[in-house]
């Protein structure tokens, strides 16, 4: 998922870059990437959890 983030004009692309730039070597720089992507993946999760619990009405 990070790999096709950095391959096209995305918002994880120019965030990538940022890291190169303040010095980040690749490596450091898809790990600050990686951990972003889980991040928003996991608020996605529990925001939908929270979602299906509430009650119908």
């Amino acid at each position: 998922m990070a790999m096709a983030q950095i391959k096209r004009a995305t918002p994880g692309r120019d965030y990538y870059q940022r890291k190169r730039t303040a010095g980040k070597t690749h490596k450091e720089a898809m790990r600050c990437l990686k951990r972003r992507l889980a991040d928003v993946v996991y608020r996605t999760l529990i925001k939908d959890a929270e979602t299906s619990l509430l009650p119908a009405g």
